[in-house]
C-alpha cells in the first residue's frame, strides 16, 4: 500500500464523509453522532450537516421524525444525536459531580410525577415542583426546574421523548444492561470518534478523546489507556511532522475515495470541518465560528458556512432568511471568486438546493442569483 499524502488525506476526509446521501436512520447510523445547535442560520447546525447526507431532507425532519427513530439526544464528546444503541456504552453515567441529598430527592419526585403522568413539558414538570431560580454556568439565573431536568437527562434518568416547538419533551428512561467491561466500552468509544472524524491528526485524536470526558465521564482512565496504545497500534502516517491516525481496514490513498464537482455549504460543526487543526493544514487558512464574536470583530460573519468545492475551501458564506427570502454573501479567501463557469454554476445548484431543504420558492434565473463574485467580502 502506497503510504499516503496530505492530498490523499483531505480527499479520504471528504469522500468517507460525505457517503452518497441516503435515508436518515442510515445517515445517522453511518455518521455515528450529529452535533446539536439551537442557532438557525439559516437552519440549525444537525439539519445543516444531515441536508448533505439524506435525500430529500427538509430543515426539521429530524425533530419532526425523531420520536419514530430509533436514535436519542444525549451527550458524547459534545451534545447531539445518535443511535440508540451508543448510549449502552455511556449509562450508566457517573456525573463528576455529586448531587445533595435535596436534589436527589427533588430527582425522585419527577421520576415518580413522569411513571404516573408520562412524558411532560417542563412547564407540567414546574407546575408540580416549582424550585425557584439557579445560578447557570454563565453566572446568570436559569429555572430550578429546568436544571433538574437537564442533570437527570445527564444522569440517565430521563430521555428526551420529542420536542414541541424546539422544546425538550421528557419521559422515564431505561438503559438496557450491557455486559461488556470498562476497557471495552471505552474502546467502542474511541473507535466510534475515530470513525466520525478520520484521518485525526494526533492531536485532535488526544483532544476528542478528552472531550469523550463528556459523555463518559467515569471512563476517564481506560480512555487514556486506549488512547495510549491506539496511537501505537492504528494505521497512521507522519507528515510534516504530523501523524494522522484512520480506522484499520482503510487505505486513505485508494482510488476509492472520488470527489465531485458539487460546491456544499459545510455546517460549522460539519464531521468536514469540525477540527480546526486539521482544517488549517488542509486548506492553509483558519476557520472560526463567531456567532459568539461581538460584530465588530467578526471577520467571516456570523455563522459563516465554509464552501466546499473540488475539495478545495475556497471561501465561506453567510445565509439567512428575509421576508420568505434567502439571502447568501460569500467571501473569499483571495478576496475574489474563482474565474470558472463551473464554479458560478456549482454556487447556483447549492443556492437552490439550500432553497429546497428550507421550503423556499426556487429563484433560479432572477436578478438575486447573480454570480458570487458580486458578493464577496
Amino acid at each position: 500500500m502506497r503510504s499516503p499524502e496530505l492530498d490523499d488525506l483531505r480527499r479520504y476526509a471528504i469522500a468517507r464523509s460525505l457517503f452518497k446521501p441516503t435515508s436518515l436512520p442510515q445517515a445517522i447510523e453511518r455518521l455515528g453522532f450529529v452535533q446539536a445547535d439551537p442557532i438557525r442560520a439559516p437552519a440549525r447546525a444537525q439539519d445543516l450537516t444531515l441536508r448533505l447526507r439524506v435525500k430529500n431532507y427538509l430543515a426539521g425532519d429530524l425533530e419532526r421524525r425523531y420520536a419514530r427513530l430509533d436514535i436519542e439526544e444525549d451527550c458524547l464528546v459534545n451534545y447531539g444525536f445518535l443511535p440508540r444503541q451508543h448510549l449502552r456504552l455511556m449509562h450508566p453515567r457517573e456525573a463528576k459531580r455529586r448531587w445533595s441529598s435535596e436534589t436527589a430527592q427533588h430527582a425522585a419526585t419527577v421520576q415518580a410525577l413522569l411513571e404516573k403522568i408520562g412524558p411532560s413539558h417542563p412547564r407540567e414538570i414546574q407546575a408540580q415542583l416549582n424550585l425557584g431560580s439557579t445560578r447557570n454556568a454563565w453566572g446568570g439565573s436559569s429555572n430550578a426546574t429546568t436544571h433538574l431536568l437537564d442533570g437527570m437527562h445527564y444522569r440517565g434518568l430521563l430521555r428526551v421523548h420529542k420536542r414541541e416547538s424546539g422544546i425538550r419533551i421528557y419521559s422515564l428512561a431505561q438503559h438496557p444492561a450491557d455486559e461488556r467491561s470498562a476497557h471495552e466500552k471505552a474502546s467502542a468509544l474511541v473507535q466510534l470518534i475515530l470513525a466520525k472524524y478520520a484521518p485525526l491528526p494526533s492531536r485532535s485524536l488526544g483532544q476528542l478523546c478528552s472531550l469523550l470526558g463528556y459523555g463518559a465521564p467515569h471512563l476517564g482512565k481506560e480512555i487514556k489507556q486506549i488512547l495510549a496504545h491506539a496511537r501505537k497500534s492504528w494505521p497512521s502516517v507522519e507528515i510534516e511532522g504530523q501523524r494522522w491516525y484512520w480506522p484499520e481496514g482503510e487505505n486513505p490513498a485508494a482510488k476509492r475515495w472520488q470527489l465531485d464537482d458539487e460546491l456544499r455549504l459545510l455546517a460549522p460543526f460539519d464531521p468536514v470541518v469540525w477540527d480546526r487543526l486539521r482544517f488549517e493544514r488542509f486548506w492553509g487558512w483558519a476557520y472560526r465560528f463567531e456567532a459568539y464574536t461581538p460584530a465588530p470583530k467578526r471577520k467571516l460573519g456570523y455563522y459563516a458556512l465554509p464552501m466546499l468545492w473540488r475539495g478545495q475551501m475556497p471561501g465561506w458564506a453567510n445565509v439567512s432568511v428575509q421576508a420568505g427570502q434567502m439571502q447568501a454573501q460569500a467571501g473569499f479567501v483571495s478576496g475574489k471568486a474563482p474565474r470558472d463557469k463551473a464554479f458560478d454554476q456549482a454556487w447556483q445548484a447549492e443556492l437552490e438546493r439550500m432553497r429546497a431543504f428550507l421550503a423556499l420558492p426556487s429563484e433560479a434565473g432572477s436578478a438575486s442569483d447573480s454570480a458570487p463574485n458580486s458578493a464577496s467580502n
